[in-house]
């Protein structure tokens, strides 16, 4: 089914893609014989199309991460935020990823997500840290199967090579105007060509064609590139609709981030086609140039899918909703549509904070990403030592008491004795610090690999511990796995 759907997606994809590509040449040929007379025009096609393909290896070798720098996204462990990469882990085996993406968190308030990745197996998904503390988990799992549905439509590979192709076409476009504006060449280029024309205005009129290009194409190939993204957030939509079968929980989703008055810093014009909501256009922007469909639109559609969780269902709820029967849907997806059900609410629903609260909780959230250690004071106090604090104590701000900072847990084993197999040796160093430290898990065997024990001193809480390694291990409050994995030296510490 979905590789049908796939199949579809690239075709129309590969049409805008030569309609782009047909714009980016034209506009190299009139500025090429505007500019060098005579036979520029083919070297001015050679220009556009060289410099397309620098921008693309460019884009090909980096452009993943460096969307990801533009973005101020983090890489996280699963310490760090548990309940995200399970979710990640569900969608992944549901649209048949061959891996798992890499999971990012932005240091905003504002909610909203997006995927990049120029394959499938080099994938990441980033979401807000504003995102996890305002939606529960059905509604943070639409947002991940919709990210997801980008990854597995091919959706970022396109819009990524999409956006190399518009960066080209405007870096043409100004570099033409710059130089015939400020440099002067205006006028020269004007009576060199009515000179070259024998006084016929030939040249002239490649100089206007040129420069009306030069203006008009940028504009137009920015609308064709929303375009594209437009028509594909209806795709992600139904395609996360019928990964997690509950389409209730992407609605009310895009009703939260669409409702937050927040504005996404980290997004510009380069990254925002690819975040679930508009970041700089708003939620309500509409019509040619908006990077996305209205808001309202896709909750009413999505609300409106009461046959079930299918595409067929989508379609007809679409169909609904905007008084017309255009086809959203890949014709080969509806015909082979099976019937999916809409499953039930999950019972794991978030408590009602207030804005004070879910402020507190996202900036906890980015110390943790930025390596914040947690410490809980004898008194109750949580204190939150930043990364580059270097003295090895700390005074509560409550009681005055001195507090030790972490250090790693040193642990050595003397042999085994060959002759009895017994373990003679014992731990000959321990840590200084009266704070909890991962410790030799009970009848683990003796060994630099053996697992480590640490045992929570807070429920519902932020908090830190030292690996043997040294490396800072973080437990989120919603932290309830057995163990965790340091990703420093991948040793494993069970949690009890």
């Amino acid at each position: 089914m979905f590789w049908e759907l796939i199949a579809a997606n690239r075709r129309k994809s590969f049409l805008l893609f030569v309609g782009m590509a047909a714009l980016l040449v034209t506009l190299g040929y009139f500025i090429g014989q505007a500019t060098m007379g005579e036979g520029g025009g083919n070297i001015g096609i050679i220009i556009a199309i060289a410099l397309w393909v620098i921008m693309s290896a460019a884009s090909v070798f980096g452009g993943p991460d460096i969307v990801l720098r533009m973005s101020r996204a983090k890489p996280v462990t699963e310490d760090v935020h548990p309940q995200l990469f399970n979710i990640v882990e569900e969608m992944k085996i549901s649209a048949g990823l061959p891996a798992m993406p890499k999971v990012y968190i932005i240091d905003e308030k504002a909610p909203n997500a997006f995927a990049t990745g120029l394959r499938p197996e080099d994938s990441a998904i980033a979401v807000t840290a504003g995102l996890l503390t305002k939606l529960n988990r059905d509604e943070l799992q639409g947002v991940i199967a919709h990210e997801t549905s980008h990854i597995m439509n091919r959706d970022v590979q396109f819009l990524t090579l999409a956006s190399v192709m518009l960066g080209s076409i405007v870096l043409i476009s100004q570099v033409f105007l710059r130089g015939m504006w400020f440099g002067g060449g205006s006028s020269k280029r004007w009576r060199s060509s009515k000179k070259s024309e024998g006084g016929g205005g030939g040249g002239g009129a490649l100089v206007v064609v040129a420069i009306v290009l030069a203006i008009l194409g940028p504009i137009f190939a920015r609308l064709l590139y929303f375009s594209i993204s437009r028509n594909r957030e209806y795709l992600a939509d139904a395609c996360a609709v019928r990964l997690t079968r509950y389409p209730a929980g992407l609605a009310s989703a895009l009703e939260k981030i669409s409702e937050s008055p927040l504005h996404l810093e980290a997004a510009n014009q380069v990254n925002a086609p690819m975040f679930i909501v508009a970041p700089v256009q708003g939620p309500k922007a509409s019509g040619w140039g908006a990077t996305h469909p209205p808001i309202q639109e896709r909750i009413a559609i999505l609300r409106s899918m009461s046959e079930g969780a299918g595409f067929l269902s989508y379609q007809h709820a679409a169909a609904k909703v905007r008084g017309k029967p255009s086809m959203i849907m890949p014709a080969s997806a509806i015909k082979k549509d099976e019937r999916v059900a809409v499953r039930e609410a999950h019972p794991d629903v978030v408590r009602e904070q207030s804005e004070k609260a879910q402020a507190r909780d996202v900036m906890d959230l980015m110390r943790a990403v930025n390596g914040f250690a947690f410490l809980l004071c004898a008194c109750g106090l949580k204190i939150k030592v930043p990364p580059e604090f270097t003295d090895p104590q700390i005074t509560c701000t409550r009681c005055g008491r001195t507090n030790e900072i972490p250090k790693a847990q040193v642990t050595e084993f003397a042999e085994v004795a060959a002759a009895v197999g017994a373990i003679v040796g014992s731990q000959v160093k321990t840590a200084t610090s009266d704070l909890p430290f991962a410790q030799p898990a009970s009848g683990a065997p003796a060994g630099a690999d053996a697992p480590l024990e640490y045992q929570r001193r807070t429920r519902g809480e932020w908090e830190s511990f030292s690996c043997a390694c040294g490396h800072l291990l973080q437990l989120s409050p919603i932290f309830s796995a057995s163990e965790v994995r340091c990703p420093q030296c991948t040793r494993i510490t069970r949690v009890t």
